[in-house]
This record gives C-alpha cells, structure tokens and sequence, in this order.
C-alpha cells in the first residue's frame, strides 16, 4: 500500500522547443540551430504532433497547468503553427482554463500583427530576451537587437498581453555596480510583474568559453560578482519585485507558474530537438530527452514515432537529489516531510544545524528549509552538503 503524501501537486506541464534562431549568440549553449533555408514548419508541426501523442499515452488523464515554447526562437513560428501545437497538446490532454501559456520571443522578430496571431491561438504570456539596455554589450552579446528595437518589443507585449516579462543578463565583462544599478532601475520601470536575471557564465563549447581560454574575455572577480548580485536583490526588492527563485523576480502571484512546476518538481512532457522531461508513468518517474540535431530527430519521429534518446527510471536517490537541487533554488524552500516520501529517508538533522548555525538556511513557519540571502550565492554547495 502507498502512503499518501502530504503536499500539494506542484502541477503538469508542457514544453515545446523550437530549436531554431536567427544567429547563434556566443554565450548560449542551449540547443539552437541556424538554417540559411526556410523551415518546413508544416512537416515540423506534424512530428511534434506525433511526439505529443505518444508523451500523452503516457500519461494519459493529465490536465495541462502550463505550455511553454522555448528555443531557439519560438516568435520566428508562423502564430498558425504555434495554434496547431495548442490545440494537439488540447486533442491528447484537458488544459486548464487558468493555464499559462508561455512564447519565448527575441526583439528582432517581435511584430504587432504577429503578436496578435500569438495571442489569437491561446498564449497569454511572452518572455522576451532583451539581455542588456545599452546598444554596446548587445553588439557584445552578439544579439541582433538594438536598445531602440527592444522597448517596441516590450511595448508591443506589454499592449497585446496581459503578462510579459522579460530577460537581462549581467556581470558582463566592464560591468561595474553601480551601472548595473542604473540599468536596472531602468528596467524595473519598463518591466510589468515579472523579470528574469541572470549572471553571465562561461558554459562549455561556447564561443564565450574560446574568448575567455584565451584571455580575451575578462569576467568579474568574485567580489564584484557578489556586488552585482547585492545590487540585484536591493534595487529588485525596494522595487516590489523580489526574487522568488535564485535568477527571477516578481509580485507576488505574478511567478512563472511553468517554471515553478520545475522548481517544485513536477512532471512535465518535453517534445522537439533537445527537450527534455520529467514523467511519472506506471514505469516510474522517468527522465526523458530527445534527440538534438533538430532534421536528425524529425527523421526519428517520422520513422519511430518518438524521438527520445533518453527514457530512463529514476531511482529514489536520484529523484531525492533532483527535488533538492531544485527546490532549493526557490525563497520558498522545500518540504522536508516530501523529500522523505521521495527519497525513503529523512534529511539529516546534523547537517541541517549545522547549515542552519552557518547561516546557509533557514526553517520557515511552515516548516519549509530555505536558502537564505548568504546562502544563495553558495547554493550548489548547500544543495551538496543537504544531499550527502
């Protein structure tokens, strides 16, 4: 007999990716692919069609909280193509009436007509990536965009739905605090209820990473990089915008409620060149991913109906691990009562004093263990030390 666990589902949701873009940006390392050529979006739309019959035979009774179209660049879609998509995630799945359903767009390809061919197929929400508000660092970031292009972007989004958001990026190389400050004062008064920021990292096979080898990027030291971290949480704070997550801030009831299914861990079907999810089947909870190469993976989906390379059991320590590392990125913290359901043992009381005396974390009223404000920036090794 199972024993029922004490806590709230954390919800189900749908990402979609669209590995696609208009140019390859230095620092990214997510899977995104640049083609001289115009995409078959139709011959694309009938194999995530496909993928998604097969993620809902495997989960078949779910009720969608949440879709989100990643990328690449999502708003390079024909608004028909992302219609056709809902509305297959609508024939396998019952979606929520409350559903939030989430279009990454770049400023380049932002269009009021096709904005509102977005909103007309069900997105209500679209998360721009705006990355810097000085034209200097966007040349520097290899983004497309100008600062004049972005705030059209943003005032398109902001006229066409009810939610937006949008994304920066700091401790650029040259960046000071104080003008981190200055641009982000800035920003929170474009913003709407939401804004996401995120230290830039060198990420493996980037070309960010062959600058930096070769000492021709220079990164912040450690101790501007934890200046421009304070600066972040004061100015995002005194604003009402706090971060409820280690890189992203909103009003309350404004969070990423797709996003908050991964930091709460939930399940979630991953569907397109590289998605990944995280399923909870008659076979366990599985982790998933699909083949990267984006005409690679439609050539698998077409002949195998799938095109997962991963579709593995996770053990209950594996699963334990992934809720902390998870969880832990949240101001909410996580459940201790549901990492012992998950793992089959209970954290050890040693280790939380001892982060607790440290000032790492805290435990709320509710009985949640949270990061604190010291402990964040240090937050891999707190989730190690909770794990061990």
């Amino acid at each position: 007999m199972t024993a029922t666990i004490p806590f709230r589902d954390p919800g189900f949701g749908v990402y979609i990716h669209w590995p696609f873009c208009l140019s390859k940006c230095p620092y990214c390392d997510f899977n995104s692919h640049v083609r001289q050529h115009p995409v078959d979006e139709e011959r694309f739309l009938a194999a995530f069609r496909t993928e998604l019959a097969h993620r809902a035979s495997l989960t078949p009774g779910r009720t969608v909280d949440s879709i989100f179209f990643g990328g690449g660049t999502p708003s390079l879609m024909k608004p028909a193509t992302v219609a056709g998509l809902i509305q297959s995630v609508a024939d396998h799945w019952t979606i929520s009436p409350q559903a939030e359903i989430t279009l990454e767009a770049n400023p380049t390809s932002v269009e009021a007509e096709r904005f509102r061919g977005y909103r007309d197929a069900g997105v209500n929400r679209v998360s721009l990536g705006v990355q810097a508000l000085n034209d200097a660092d966007l040349k520097m970031l290899g983004r497309l965009h100008s600062v004049q292009e972005a705030m059209n972007a943003l005032s398109i989004a902001s006229s066409t739905f009810d939610r937006f958001t949008f994304d920066l990026i700091y401790a650029r190389p040259g960046q000071s605090a104080w003008a981190w400050k200055a641009e982000l004062e800035e920003a929170l008064h474009r913003a709407g209820e939401h804004l996401s920021l995120y230290q830039l990292t060198i990420e493996p096979d980037t070309m960010f990473e062959k600058l930096f080898e070769s000492g021709r990027l220079a990164m912040p030291d450690p101790d501007l990089s934890r200046a421009l971290w304070d600066v972040t949480q004061e100015v995002t704070q005194k604003a009402g915008l706090p971060a409820y997550e280690v890189s992203n801030h909103a009003r309350p009831g404004a969070e990423s409620r797709h996003n908050l299914i991964y930091w709460r861990y939930g399940d979630y079907a991953g569907v397109g060149p590289g998605a990944h999810g995280r399923l909870t089947t008659p076979f366990g909870r599985m982790a998933q991913s699909t083949e990267r190469h984006p005409e690679m993976w439609l050539t698998v989906v077409e002949t195998e109906g799938n095109g997962l390379v991963e579709n593995s059991p996770l053990s209950s320590g594996e699963q334990a691990d992934e809720f902390l590392l998870m969880g832990l990125r949240l101001a909410e913290g996580i459940d201790p009562v549901r990492f012992e359901a998950i793992a089959g043992r209970p954290l050890d009381d040693y280790r939380i004093a001892t982060l607790i005396e440290d000032g790492m974390i805290e435990k709320t009223e509710d009985g949640h263990l949270r990061v604190t404000t010291e402990g964040f920036p240090v937050l891999d090794s707190v989730v190690a030390d909770l794990a061990a």
